[in-house]
Parts: structure tokens; C-alpha cells; sequence
């Protein structure tokens, strides 16, 4: 990192008169900046982004418009009331529509094309238990989403498929999916136009809430004064805020070469989600598998690991994708903010500093929403 001193020009043109500065460029910041704008358009509010692209996981991600499959609710009913859990898929659910009204169907590429769960033959009793909550789960999270059958078995479906070794397949028919690249453009775009100031390669070192504003740290050794802060860093929470209760989560994810003559279609989840796939542009999207090395994996490092990327070769073989022959084009890393419940944090943590962190893996669904309830707090608006 280049350290230099902010010339008077640079510091009286681009960062004087700042309101609010939000930390991060991702889903949850670039939807709390759009929403500051909304709520007061006089407000000067700036985008400070370490990367020179949103970096973290809004741009890496699947893309899954998803807000529960069943084997996640029933392990979360596990170590949650169904009160929070239900609470949590509501989050979502709500997230989910305003996102589509922010940035609309057309922009976002959303389809509603289902999300489907897999389940062997080995998964059997699972699958049975799963099975017997279907009408309890379709009347409660049926009031959630107007959908009066979000659940259905669909195993008629999978020989146009042509999974190996799938016996079930349990359809979320409200889920869909979007393209990642075009809704963050979008987002960055809305913003743009909204007069919201964005800046790229700006790493954030330390902050200090101080009763002249929030001093601002970064690691080119500039100290910039703003009035108020909206964090919203997610899987890179840590560094910032070492005692929130957070912690990055590392998801490698490849993305396959044309495959002629793809059947896939929709969002598919296996094995609690820790596994998820998608059709794109006739491609296999493939990406999860921490749970094989979950320590190792707690790191917002973006490097790979060979056991994971290993694995979700073999299932892309040998299951997804066994009677065509099948070609890794790349692979990247999305980093995820994990904690022990699945609820965000948005709070204020000070009088001019507030967090919105913490999305679980859901930032697509929930960080619309999260964002813009953190901008309402920053404006104690609620």
C-alpha cells in the first residue's frame, strides 16, 4: 500500500463536507447509501470500498434468490425457536422483494425458477422428515410469501435432469435466481445517479467516534473527519470491529465450460446448502463444501483449498453432470460473515458509528433490507 499525504485540494474537494461515510461497497452498503439519498437527497454521503470492485461476496456469489430450504429450517429449529426462525425467513423474503423493486426484475435477470434440494438415497430419513413438515412449513411460510404451496415433492422431475444417485427433490417454488454482475452494476449505477460518491481502493485501518465526528483511519496514513459511519463490511467485519460476533466464512466456487445440450434449470441446494448449483449461460455454477474443512475455511484469505475444490469436482461428475463430459473454465472465493445465529447485526455501536453485518449467507435475499435499515439508524429514523 502506497502511503502518501492527501493534498489540501484533494482533501477540501472530495472529502470536507461529507455526512455520512459508508464502509463497504457491497449489496448492504450500496443499498444503505441509496437509501440515505432517499430519505434526505441533501445529504452528502460517500461509498468507501477497499477493492477496486466490490470485494467480499456481492459480486461472487451464486446468485440464488433464496430464502430457506427445508433441511436448513429444520437443523436451524435445531439451536432457534420457530418464532426466530420464521422471523429470519420473513427477513429474507422481504429483502428479496425489496431488492426487486429497487433495482427491477429486468436489471436484476431474476427468474423464478425454483430452488430445489437433493436428496440420496443414503438421506432417506432426512428426506422422510422433511416430507412430513411440508403442509406445517407450506401453511407458515405460506402467510410469509402469499404462496399457498411454497414446498412441493417434484421426483418426476429428475430424469430431465439426469442427476446419478438422487432419489428425491423437494421444490421451493417461490425461490429464483439473478445475475450477480448485473444487479451489483445496477446497484452501483442507481447509486451513482442518486449523487452518492464512491471510492475504490480505500482500506479503512481503524476509527475513532470522537464528539468532532468519526476519524477515519486509513492504510495510506490519511485521517479524514465525517460526521456519522455506516459499516458494512460483512465477512471483513473483524478487522474493524474484533469483538463483534462475526467471522468470515470462505465458499469456493467454480464455474464450468458450455455444456452442450444442459438440462439444469433452477437453484439447487444439497446437504443442509452447505453445496449449491445453477444453470448460467449453459454453464454449471458449483460452489460450497466448507463443511469438509470448516476451520480452515474461517478466513477472509481469498486463496483456494484443494480438498473442497476436489470434492465439488467429483460432485459435478460424477452426480450433476455424470453423462457429459464436463470442463472447469475458473474458480474464485466469495468471503461470507457467519456468526452463531443466523440474525443480522444492525446496530448502533456509538453514537455516530452503526454496523449492518452479519447476513449468514444470505446477502442477496436479506442485504437490501439490512442496508437499509442500518441507513434509518444512522439517521435515527427508527
Amino acid at each position: 500500500m502506497i502511503q502518501y499525504d492527501l493534498s489540501y485540494w484533494e482533501h477540501e474537494s472530495f472529502f470536507k463536507n461529507l455526512d455520512v461515510a459508508v464502509i463497504g461497497s457491497g449489496i448492504v452498503g450500496l443499498a444503505a447509501a441509496i437509501h440515505l439519498k432517499t430519505l434526505d437527497p441533501a445529504l452528502q454521503v460517500a461509498v468507501l470500498e477497499r477493492g477496486p470492485l466490490p470485494i467480499g461476496a456481492s459480486t461472487r456469489n451464486a446468485g440464488f434468490a433464496c430464502f430457506g430450504s427445508m433441511t436448513e429450517l429444520l437443523d436451524d429449529l435445531t439451536h432457534m425457536s420457530e418464532d426466530d426462525v420464521l422471523t429470519v425467513v420473513e427477513k429474507r423474503w422481504r429483502g428479496l422483494q425489496r431488492l426487486r423493486a429497487l433495482v427491477g426484475d429486468t436489471h436484476l435477470d431474476f427468474q423464478m425458477l425454483g430452488g430445489y434440494e437433493m436428496f440420496t438415497e443414503a438421506e432417506e430419513a432426512i428426506f422422510q422428515q422433511c416430507r412430513e413438515r411440508i403442509h406445517d412449513f407450506n401453511q407458515k411460510i405460506g402467510r410469509i410469501t402469499g404462496h399457498p404451496e411454497v414446498y412441493k415433492v417434484v421426483d418426476e422431475r429428475l430424469q430431465r435432469f439426469g442427476f446419478r444417485g438422487v432419489k428425491h427433490l423437494i421444490l421451493n417454488q417461490p425461490e429464483g435466481q439473478v445475475h450477480t454482475g448485473k444487479m451489483m452494476s445496477a446497484l452501483l449505477k442507481k447509486a451513482i445517479e442518486k449523487g452518492v460518491h464512491i471510492f475504490n481502493g480505500f482500506i479503512i485501518k481503524d476509527f475513532h467516534d470522537t464528539s468532532q465526528g468519526v476519524e477515519l483511519e486509513t492504510e495510506s496514513s490519511w485521517m479524514i473527519r465525517v460526521p456519522k459511519v455506516l459499516i458494512a463490511v460483512n465477512g471483513f467485519a473483524k478487522r474493524l470491529l474484533p469483538l463483534a460476533d462475526v467471522y468470515p466464512a470462505r465458499n469456493q466456487v467454480l464455474i464450468t465450460k458450455p455444456i452442450p445440450g444442459l438440462a439444469v434449470e433452477g437453484c439447487f441446494h444439497y446437504d443442509r446448502g452447505y453445496f449449491y448449483f445453477r444453470n448460467i449461460d449453459g454453464r454449471i455454477l458449483l460452489g460450497g463444501g466448507r463443511n469438509l474443512d470448516m476451520e480452515k475455511e474461517k478466513t477472509d484469505d481469498f486463496g483456494g483449498n484443494e480438498l473442497i475444490r476436489k470434492a465439488l469436482v467429483e460432485l459435478l461428475e460424477t452426480v450433476i453432470c455424470p453423462d457429459h463430459p464436463v470442463e472447469v473454465d475458473s474458480w474464485w472465493t466469495g468471503i461470507l460473515g457467519l456468526g452463531p445465529v443466523k440474525k443480522p447485526i444492525v446496530e448502533r455501536i456509538s453514537p455516530n458509528v452503526t454496523v449492518a453485518i452479519r447476513l449468514s449467507g444470505m446477502g442477496v435475499a436479506i442485504g437490501t433490507l439490512v442496508g437499509q435499515e442500518g441507513a434509518e439508524l444512522t439517521l435515527n429514523k427508527i
